[in-house]
């Protein structure tokens, strides 16, 4: 309907501007220290990100900005939160930025235009974590990268610290063989 056409006009308006281009995406680091995450504070969104991200690191940094992630005043507040996380006295690596799924009318402060360039402005790589599989909004393709559920978006902004020391253990062992 109304919505969906505002979301292409958008789109298509943002996209002529460069502001999906490739180029403009940031690599992300291998270790990151500490995380920035977006969303709201009585999301499950938020407890499954916890979950992830301190299972596969548990000595990870996480400052959370909450937002308020639908409605009115939401699109607002997910701009403040990021651009409060892209403060540097604030240290961070990484941002994630999302919430659950939900109707297109529940996610549309994702695709709201000032939410889209606080994406593509934020000074840190940023993930879009919104939704599940099927939800696509606009900051998916501001974002630096765009995961397919907020768990998705913590497994791919932290590594596996089991995994990458054993990985170092068996580098080391070769190393020690030449």
């Amino acid at each position: 309907g109304e919505l969906q056409q505002r979301i292409e006009e958008l789109r298509r308006k943002l996209a002529a501007e460069g502001l999906f281009a490739p180029e403009r995406k940031r690599p992300f680091p291998l270790l990151p220290r500490r995380i920035g995450i977006v969303t709201s504070p009585t999301g499950a969104a938020l407890r499954d990100m916890l979950k992830v991200a301190l299972r596969r690191h548990p000595k990870l940094e996480i400052l959370f900005a909450p937002a308020k992630v639908q409605g009115d005043s939401a699109a607002a507040s997910i701009v403040r939160a990021i651009e409060e996380l892209n403060n540097p006295r604030w240290d961070l690596d990484i941002i994630i930025a999302g919430r659950g799924g939900g109707s297109p009318e529940d996610l549309a402060a994702f695709s709201e235009e000032s939410v889209v360039r606080a994406f593509a402005a934020s000074r840190l790589p940023i993930i879009s974590a919104v939704g599940h599989q099927i939800d696509h909004p606009v900051c998916d393709e501001a974002a630096d990268h765009a995961a397919p559920t907020p768990s998705a978006a913590a497994e791919f902004a932290v590594p596996d610290r089991a995994v990458l020391s054993r990985r170092i253990e068996t580098a080391a062992g070769r190393l020690e063989a030449l």
